[in-house]
């Protein structure tokens, strides 16, 4: 669970350290906007930015009776973060897994990647897809006509 949090509090760490020195040499409204772009790529890189993860057998069984997209993903993965982002409100309605919370989560991405931990990893109708378009995974949320 740690480790999930390690590029946020470094991304905080250095951002306050890179602030603090320019305001000791006259810069605070600098120091204010560097610390706030670290502020936020510390945000984004968190595990807070995603809806609340759960277990990957119990995503497949909540898949299984609603239909939904089951998205395996890890925090600080950029590919992670652009499908969550461009997925916008609709990303509350899939059934989220993080890897490395979840050792069944990673166990199944792994045998859907040939071994590796490829995220994201998007499992639609038991079918898995990695790093899909977050338009088409937008899509696979439409109700059929």
């Amino acid at each position: 669970m740690t480790r999930a949090w390690v590029l946020p509090m470094l991304f905080g760490f250095c951002g306050s350290a890179v602030a603090a020195g320019l305001i000791l040499r006259g810069s605070p409204g600098a120091a204010a906007a560097l610390l706030l772009v670290f502020v936020l790529l510390a945000g984004v890189n968190s595990p807070l930015m995603f809806p609340r993860s759960i277990g990957a057998l119990e995503a497949e069984r909540r898949s299984a009776a609603d239909g939904r997209p089951v998205v395996f993903w890890r925090p600080g993965c950029k590919y992670c973060i652009r499908l969550r982002i461009r997925l916008g409100r609709s990303a509350r309605q899939l059934h989220w897994v993080d890897i490395w919370r979840d050792p069944a989560g990673a166990a199944a991405v792994r045998a859907a990647n040939d071994g590796n931990e490829t995220v994201p990893t998007v499992l639609v109708a038991g079918r898995p897809h990695t790093n899909p378009d977050p338009a088409w995974v937008r899509e696979q949320l439409l109700p059929s006509a």
